[in-house]
């Protein structure tokens, strides 16, 4: 083959490659994490937390009993805090923000509360739901929205 024919070969397979998009492979937005009586009051479950959530549940003062779903993404550069239990705190490794067990900020230089994400009650089986595609935040007064928590 010639050097004209090369060039010309390399230009239609260039070409064609442009034809075809880049494929992301990411997880689904929405995933089933279990029966809601599973998680224990007052704790926060990590078993999600390489799919970038934490099941929390917590007895709120004004809502009682309930359960949400935690961005694990600090809001302060988008590090991956660490849930310190005998602390009673998300700890970022990056700049030491800390955040309570309702993910509202109280130390460090995150300038508001980690996000929540919607959760829901799967029709077929009961299963909690969370569903990544709608976020809620606490200083827009998002975490009122009934879909921020599932009441128990």
């Amino acid at each position: 083959m010639t050097t004209m024919t090369l060039s010309i070969l390399g230009m239609v397979l260039g070409t064609v490659r442009f034809l075809f998009p880049n494929v992301l492979s990411e997880p689904p937005s929405k995933f089933k994490v279990g029966d809601p009586n599973q998680f224990e009051l007052e704790k926060v479950s990590d078993r999600f937390k390489p799919k970038g959530t934490w099941i929390v549940r917590h007895l709120d003062p004004d809502l009682g009993d309930i359960i949400y779903a935690l961005s694990t993404t600090c809001t302060h550069l988008g590090c991956t805090p660490n849930w310190l239990e005998r602390e009673e705190k998300f700890k970022c490794p990056c700049h030491g923000s800390g955040f309570k067990i309702t993910g509202v900020n109280f130390e460090g230089p995150a300038p508001r509360p980690l996000e929540r994400w919607a959760v829901s009650i799967a029709p077929d089986d009961g299963q909690l739901v969370v569903d990544k595609s709608r976020k809620f935040q606490k200083e827009l007064g998002q975490w009122t929205d009934p879909d921020s928590f599932h009441k128990m």
